[in-house]
């Protein structure tokens, strides 16, 4: 099932003139930490859930910078009123791309999450078009949802039936997440097929019967696109919270699809250092001017410098425009 999907999302994507790149289907190794099973079972089912994705070392380090943008659960629960800003909303936890410390920002740009976007996606020419973080802390307000699509605030029109011109959405799990800490939920492709995707939620407790709830340890990545029908849930406990970093990309080019403009983010900390941090690749999915570009000349290798000290130029000098 899973082979046979790749195969029909190729071949209906060579149909209507879009390029595949070559080498990006099935060439799963050992290494990659997203099976093209995986990323079949997005198709089919509508969602996807891996643990293990992020490696020990970076996720260790991701969480201890989560503390520079959100108090430690034992000083929030030590005292809930001196962080009334997270009972404001559901949202309230939401911070945006880049954050102080690179051992956050580091993550929306991991290797084999670029590796998955381009697989997912069949093409190497992509961007991330959203980074988020999410703190939750139970009690401080009621997370339960409806079941909705995402696509209402990530596209100006819907998506597409055929599954064409998918967007990869991604929720990466940066602490536990049991039936305790309220899990994401999300409802199996199957059950919702019938409704038009012009409809983008639905009555509170419709499919609760169907929906099953994204758990695993911290370093779980869950895929999913935007067409699915999925909720956030309330905790179950007291003393409990949740923190995630929504990442999501797409092809390049597909100017109906967006929710961040980078440029608007560039002076915000942590945006220079990541800037500089990054290699070629990684600063493209924001972005950036390719080496080889018409962009690059002296002046501006000069003074993109001036502008982010520290910054290895030297891909982009090589072939750059006099």
């Amino acid at each position: 099932m899973a082979q046979g999907s790749r195969a029909l999302m190729r071949d209906a994507r060579e149909a209507c003139g879009e390029a595949v790149a070559p080498g990006l289907a099935g060439r799963f190794t050992e290494r990659m930490r997203i099976p093209d099973e995986n990323l079949a079972e997005v198709f089919d089912r509508g969602f996807t859930v891996v643990e293990g994705f992020l490696d020990k070392a970076t996720l260790a380090a991701a969480q201890d910078a989560l503390w520079e943008v959100y108090p430690r659960p034992e000083a929030y629960f030590a005292d809930p009123g001196a962080y009334p800003e997270y009972a404001t909303g559901q949202f309230a936890g939401l911070r945006f791309f880049p954050y102080p410390s690179w051992d956050l920002n580091r993550v929306a740009v991991y290797p084999d999450l670029i590796d998955a976007a381009e697989r997912f996606l069949q093409t190497t020419d992509i961007e991330c078009y959203k980074v988020e973080l999410w703190g939750k802390y139970a009690g401080a307000f009621d997370y339960d949802q409806v079941h909705h699509r995402d696509y209402e605030n990530h596209t100006i029109v819907v998506p597409r039936a055929d599954q064409l011109m998918p967007q990869m959405t991604c929720f990466i799990l940066l602490s536990d997440v049991t039936e305790l800490d309220g899990p994401t939920k999300t409802v199996p492709l199957e059950k919702t097929r019938h409704i038009p995707l012009g409809v983008t939620q639905t009555e509170m407790g419709e499919f609760f019967a169907d929906e099953v709830a994204v758990t695993g340890p911290a370093g779980t990545i869950l895929i999913y696109k935007t067409d699915v029908f999925h909720r956030g849930s309330n905790f179950k406990a007291p003393g409990r919270s949740r923190f995630v970093m929504p990442v999501d990309f797409k092809k390049r080019g597909w100017r109906w699809q967006n929710k961040m403009a980078w440029a608007d983010h560039t002076l915000k900390p942590g945006w220079k250092e990541a800037m500089v941090r990054m290699t070629p690749r990684q600063r493209d999915l924001f972005g950036w001017p390719a080496p080889g570009d018409p962009y690059w000349n002296a002046q501006t290798l000069s003074d993109v410098a001036l502008r982010y000290p520290g910054i290895d130029l030297a891909p982009y000098g090589a072939q750059a425009a006099c």
